[in-house]
């Protein structure tokens, strides 16, 4: 059945098309199917390997879901490597992509006419519009120099990193190796500032010898420095402070990898997670937008319950009970398990990892990035994560582990448990290979939450959700004004005419290196209309839109609800 279709958009007052552009099929619970192949996405994130083991060459790469030309239909931009040892050579065959959604099903590269290739060794991408002019721009966080690509608004891109002063950030003189990057308004000015989450000290082809003769390994991180991380303040004039030393971020060292916001005790500031490999993580408490405490040891999330810190990776940070507390679930490598902590209130997260299911179903995985999303709609968030092990000769160091690994679905089964449902997920789920960057958004407006994959030195996957249910759904499109023009940090509550409520925040920063759909998304079951939507907006306005019908993609504008 061609479902390709047009939908008015509603809701206050904003219409914008909805297109659905897939075949539909007729899966059983959640399900995946690669699209990539026959959409025309044909990218490999290609790390230059040498044989000194470089570490730098394990960890790449990022992708982002972003319209980047207000079509209504998202694109997909993807992050690549560079020619080592010339971290900063321009002309180097290894180059970002920029693939336009076409809107019926197919995707082109349109990188070189967008300008969009970047330079450099890339790691991860953030996207968020930073001069609110209703256009999505692109930051870069690289091993060399980060890079701000400023969107034209006529499909085309500008490098404006040397006048937003967003190069990177120094160390005894060197430039830190940033590995992730956010954006988010930590002072509610109505300007997106920029969180860059560095990993470690590090010299191109000066890592130590690890591993055996003739089977030569990535070293364990332990062998590198710290960094602290990075945060920029938004001038407002397309210009930006470092602020890391005077707002307290710069006091912690880390290995910074997935960094993730939500507004955990609810005071109106948005806070910062930082999935932290092999050194405890951290969560920086917002003091009123004019500094941070990193509290993540007294709120009970900077190590697993054995009080061991993990080799954190991607992390998402959300509601995952319908309790209204932003919970945060981060990913980790093998015999360590992807905790998941819930939010208590009054500062405290508990570790449920092993009563939700998810100690011994991840246990044996490698993770990635990751994604809290509903996948089915039923109105419960599930877990996404995508696999695959640091080291790619694993299999020759005497163990019975591979390097490939398939990805992985946890349903919620909304009794505070999940259930690996991946083998019932669709083969494409289960194909295995060397996954990194993973990135969320509906690249067909059809209600259902699509994926977007980097493979390391293999073809990206794009997996279609062709799950099959009569369950209802709606994505809300925010608009700031007196908020930063993409409504990040929205915090919103939607209520069903059954009185049953559910929470999520607007935020594209999602998983490890990756930029997700800044439309937030809700699953709402059996209900097909909603009674009251509440958005409180990071300006400080509280607006109430109600009686909405699901089904459609709805664009709210911030204004203050008379």
């Amino acid at each position: 059945m061609n479902l390709r279709k047009a939908v008015i958009l509603i809701s206050p007052l904003i219409a914008l098309p909805l297109i659905a552009l897939f075949e539909t099929t007729a899966p059983s619970t959640i399900r995946f199917e690669d699209i990539a192949p026959r959409a025309g996405v044909k990218f490999t994130a290609d790390n230059s390997a040498t044989p000194t083991r470089n570490q730098i060459e394990t960890m790449l790469a990022g992708v982002a879901v972003l319209d980047y030309d207000g079509d209504g239909l998202l694109d997909l931009y993807f992050v690549n490597g560079a020619a080592i040892p010339s971290l900063h050579k321009s002309d180097t065959k290894y180059y970002n992509r920029l693939y336009h959604n076409n809107g019926n099903g197919t995707f082109t590269d349109v990188t070189e006419h967008a300008g969009a290739a970047g330079s450099g060794y890339g790691m991860g991408v953030a996207v968020g519009d930073y001069d609110n002019d209703g256009r999505p721009d692109i930051f870069l966080a690289n091993v060399g120099s980060n890079q701000l690509l400023h969107n034209n608004g006529d499909g085309t891109f500008t490098d404006f990193t040397a006048k937003a002063g967003l190069a990177g950030g120094l160390l005894d003189g060197k430039k830190m190796w940033s590995a992730a990057a956010g954006w988010f308004d930590y002072n509610n000015d109505g300007n997106l500032d920029l969180f860059v989450s560095n990993y470690c000290t590090w010299q191109v082809n000066q890592d130590p010898f690890c591993g055996a003769a003739g089977n030569r390994t990535y070293c364990h991180p332990r062998l590198y420095g710290s960094l602290h991380n990075s945060l920029y303040r938004n001038n407002g004039d397309g210009t930006f402070t470092d602020v890391s030393e005077e707002t307290g971020i710069a006091k912690s060292f880390g290995k910074g990898m997935g960094v993730s916001f939500a507004d955990f005790d609810g005071d109106g500031f948005m806070d910062v997670f930082v999935a932290n490999d092999t050194t405890p993580n951290f969560l920086f408490h917002n003091l009123g937008g004019k500094a941070f405490e990193e509290i993540g040891l007294s709120a009970g999330v900077a190590y697993a319950e054995d009080g061991i810190p993990l080799s954190g990776m991607g992390s998402d940070f959300r509601d995952v009970n319908n309790d209204g507390l932003p919970d945060i679930w981060h990913t980790a490598v093998e015999l360590q398990t992807f905790p998941l902590f819930l939010n208590r209130g009054r500062g405290r997260f508990i570790d449920a990892t092993v009563r939700s299911g998810l100690g011994r179903q991840s246990r044996g995985m490698s993770g990635w990035s990751n994604g809290i999303m509903d996948f089915d709609n039923d109105g419960w968030k599930d877990l996404f994560v995508a696999r695959g092990n640091v080291q790619d000769n694993v299999s020759a160091t005497g163990t019975d582990r591979l390097c490939p690994e398939p990805n992985s679905v946890f349903r919620n089964l909304a009794n505070g448990r999940f259930e690996d449902v991946s083998a019932r997920a669709g083969e494409s789920l289960q194909l295995a290979a060397l996954h990194r960057g993973a990135a969320f958004g509906d690249l067909d407006n059809d209600g259902r939450i699509d994926v977007v994959l980097t493979v390391l030195n293999g073809p990206a996957k794009v997996l279609r959700n062709v799950s099959q249910s009569s369950n209802h759904w709606i994505l809300l499109r925010l608009v700031g004004s007196k908020s930063n023009r993409m409504g990040l940090g929205a915090q919103i509550k939607i209520t069903t005419p059954d009185g049953a409520s559910q929470y999520n925040h607007a935020t594209t920063s999602v998983g490890y290196a990756g930029s997700s759909d800044s439309r937030v998304h809700f699953g709402l079951g059996a209900a097909s209309r909603i009674a009251e939507i509440e958005i409180r907006w990071p300006g400080g306005i509280r607006q109430i839109v109600r009686d909405v019908a699901a089904d459609r993609v709805v664009s709210i504008e911030e204004r203050q609800t008379q």
